[in-house]
């Protein structure tokens, strides 16, 4: 028996708005957020933000700061999509650990992977 469903996932952040803004855009989902909470919903899911006073982002690749949680995406041409994230605020870094997907940076500098689904 389970007790609960569809899980929720929580990600610390700078400003949640601009984060929830992000991610409602990147996944087409609903957004709800202010400067004290954030989420996305849609799919029968939900992604938070929470605002953390001296935030610090994940230094990729390295784990200084370690990246804490990061969210694999599917896509269905990686090219396309890489264009798309760009266009709508995430950043790609110089390092890429593969050829079938690629890492980039969300507005609050939390990696995230674009996959081929």
């Amino acid at each position: 028996m389970a007790i609960g469903r569809f899980p929720s996932f929580v990600i610390d952040c700078p400003d949640p708005s601009t984060l929830a803004a992000f991610y409602g855009e990147l996944l087409g989902w609903e957004v709800k957020a202010s400067a004290e909470w954030g989420e996305v919903r849609g799919d029968g899911q939900c992604i938070c933000f929470q605002p953390v006073k001296d935030y610090r982002p994940p230094a990729w690749p390295s784990q200084d700061t370690p990246q804490q949680i990061h969210l694999d995406v599917m896509v269905p041409d990686l090219d396309e999509g890489e264009a798309e994230v760009l266009a709508i605020g995430a950043t790609k870094p110089d390092h890429q650990p593969g050829t079938s997907f690629r890492v980039f940076l969300d507005p609050a500098g939390h990696p995230f992977c674009l996959c081929v689904s």
